[in-house]
């Protein structure tokens, strides 16, 4: 085994081990949104609503839960959830234009029927060469979802250009998370086909001094509305939609086929 083979296994691995942990993606067993009417939810602590900016849960005294009284929870659109336990579950409360809860429960059926993600053999001919190439000023860039009627507002500090078979392509990037730079949304000519339909993500380390980056699509990966139905997934902006097959990267999960 090669040390590019061995690198991507071991990468391959700690996804698999990561999307499997206890109140990972794969263990949201429920999706409820919020209204101003208060309302109760089977399984989930509290009382709750929506109020302007933020969620607001009240509870019981003789509730089990990781917040007490009335509490406030204002975050922002499509950014990160806040965690609140709940025993051996986990309330996640989350901001997609509205205000969503999901329950995340340890005992999941998919995640106790989780026997990890297909993927294409790495392949070092698609690890590609890229530029990035910077906007002036980050650009808000609105994107559809998953879910119909529901749109994500993502900044975006620019493209990321590289080549296949002597065309050049231009991707939008947004901000990365988890010490990646960028974050790249994209489908191919393998969506629906050998890849989950709606979307895959890249992501992309920082360019170098001369704004020199690598795309390396062998760790593109599905986001959870491939594993799960209650995920809110961001579909990718239309110049991301190649036209050529990216015969890299996970496939469709085991589960949906």
């Amino acid at each position: 085994m090669t040390g590019f083979e061995q690198a991507w296994r071991s990468w391959h691995a700690e996804r698999e081990r990561a999307l499997a942990e206890p109140h990972g993606w794969l263990s949201i067993t429920a999706r409820h949104w919020l209204t101003p009417e208060p309302q109760r939810f089977d399984g989930m602590p509290g009382t709750w609503h929506e109020d302007g900016d933020a969620a607001v849960v009240v509870v019981d005294p003789d509730e089990e839960f990781g917040v007490s009284g009335t509490t406030r929870f204002e975050l922002v659109n499509s950014g990160p959830g806040e965690m609140v336990k709940a025993g051996d579950r986990v309330v996640e409360v989350a901001r997609r234009s509205g205000y969503l809860l999901r329950l995340r429960d340890p005992a999941a059926p998919v995640r106790a029927a989780f026997r990890g993600v297909p993927a294409y053999e790495p392949d070092p001919a698609w690890v590609l060469p890229g530029r990035f190439e910077p906007y002036d000023e980050p650009r808000p860039v609105t994107v559809g979802a998953v879910v119909e009627g529901l749109s994500h507002v993502y900044s975006s500090p620019g493209v990321l250009r590289f080549a296949h078979r002597g065309e050049e392509f231009a991707l939008t990037a947004f901000n990365g998370k988890g010490g990646a730079a960028f974050s790249v949304l994209f489908t191919d000519a393998t969506s629906g086909v050998t890849t989950y339909a709606a979307n895959r993500s890249l992501a992309v380390a920082e360019p170098d001094a001369d704004g020199r980056v690598e795309l390396d699509f062998n760790r593109a990966v599905n986001l959870p509305c491939a594993f799960i139905d209650l995920a809110t997934c961001p579909l990718p902006p239309p110049e991301n939609r190649l036209p050529f097959p990216v015969e890299a990267g996970e496939q469709i999960p085991w589960e949906r086929r």
